[in-house]
């Protein structure tokens, strides 16, 4: 499990010329590509001709150039055979499980997932698409197991649960879906190199580019990566969930992203960094925190070992404040006196983002449901940026946490 470097594929994957000889690849703003003989375009239509077989592109709707290489760049990244990107995260979550399962199929779904993409598994799926949804704990095999039907298509995690930070056993997991002739679909947008599960067995993985992949906070994109067919079987112009319902990514995106990727492993190692510091710091001051990188974190040995060498255990811990009123107080004091980080949504942006994920990203679950899922009113999600000096930084946390009597407090 040690022996694949991300970034090492990567580099080695761009290592070639754009069009035109440049070393960045090229952008294709075109809606619509010209064929050199009729006969190549009923090929197309007919699903016999396509990127990899001449070069044949049809419409930037099904296949773009430059969207394509960025695909292929993000799959390297994966271990993957190909990949193709999307408009959001939660377009390239719709499209795979749409792909994956009819009217009437079964999903076996983490319990602590995104709140979008509960909301999406819970409410909408089942009333617009006729899908059954069951919401278990993903770290006891046993439950997960229990779960599955004749019915079950897919099984859906998170590397890192969002936002309790729970790590489940990708290999044991990928075994009971196997086991059962279903696919596992992995959520990796927290844990870009740090974690590969196409390499621990998952068969599709999927990512919010918008996030660590992007790093500045200022495009909205997404990814699907996974064997060849799988993803050419998006892309059919009869039955393809990303042609038909049309989420596509403006090339230009895409190039972005591109010239970004490159620095990604810097970029993670250092969020790790810093996040590791300032969990153990804050365990230190006798405040609850949660980070797989420590040792009592119920995970820590499981990541661990999952993990890829040198890039961290995730730029990602959480705070638990005790009450929602505190973890305002928090951040408030943080983001308005420190002028440190921002009350925001989102994760993976160069500058610290935090937000109350009880009140925001996970209010899709109701509070019984999030009690289940171990979201605690006073958890602040802490999406550490690499901005500013490390100590100085620390030092308005420390700070902001002692203003709002957090250290010595009983929660």
């Amino acid at each position: 499990m040690k022996d694949f470097d991300p970034i090492e594929s990567l580099a080695n994957m761009r290592h070639e010329f754009g069009e035109h000889g440049g070393v960045n690849m090229s952008i294709e703003t075109s809606t619509t590509f010209t064929v050199m003989d009729a006969e190549t375009m009923p090929a197309i239509f007919q699903g016999n001709r396509g990127p990899e077989d001449g070069g044949c592109y049809l419409y930037g709707r099904h296949f773009n150039p430059t969207v394509y290489v960025l695909g292929k760049q993000v799959a390297s990244l994966e271990g993957a055979e190909t990949g193709y990107c999307t408009a959001s995260g939660m377009s390239a979550i719709s499209a795979t499980v749409l792909q994956l399962c009819g009217c009437g199929d079964h999903i076996v779904s983490s319990d602590t997932v995104y709140g979008g993409t509960f909301a999406l598994f819970k409410e909408y799926l089942p009333a617009k698409a006729g899908l059954d949804v069951t919401f278990v704990d993903m770290t006891d095999p046993a439950r997960v197991e229990a779960a599955f039907t004749n019915k079950t298509r897919l099984l859906y995690v998170e590397t890192m649960s969002n936002p309790t930070l729970r790590v489940p056993d990708i290999p044991r997991l990928a075994k009971i879906a196997h086991d059962r002739g279903a696919k596992l679909v992995v959520d990796n947008t927290f844990c870009p190199v740090i974690v590969s599960p196409v390499h621990l067995g998952a068969d599709i993985v999927v990512h919010s580019l918008t996030k660590f992949i992007n790093g500045a906070s200022d495009i909205v994109a997404g990814a699907v990566c996974g064997s060849t067919e799988f993803v050419t079987s998006l892309m059919d112009l009869h039955m393809g969930s990303l042609m038909l319902l049309g989420p596509t990514m403006d090339p230009r995106v895409a190039f972005n992203i591109s010239s970004r990727l490159p620095h990604l492993g810097l970029r993670m190692v250092e969020h790790s960094r810093r996040a590791m510091i300032f969990a153990e710091r804050v365990r230190n001051l006798g405040v609850p925190v949660i980070y797989p990188g420590l040792d009592e974190h119920p995970d820590h040995a499981l990541l661990t070992r999952l993990a890829n060498d040198g890039y961290g255990l995730g730029g990602i811990f959480c705070v638990d404040l005790g009450t929602t009123a505190r973890a305002q107080q928090f951040m408030e004091s943080l983001q308005n006196r420190g002028r440190f980080g921002f009350m925001a949504v989102s994760l993976g942006y160069f500058d610290t983002l935090m937000s109350c994920s009880a009140s925001s990203t996970s209010s899709e679950l109701s509070d019984e449901e999030q009690r289940r899922a171990g979201i605690l009113p006073g958890l602040v999600r802490v999406s550490i940026g690499y901005t500013g000096a490390l100590e100085q930084r620390w030092e308005q946390f420390e700070q902001a946490l002692r203003e709002v009597g957090a250290v010595g407090a009983k929660v």
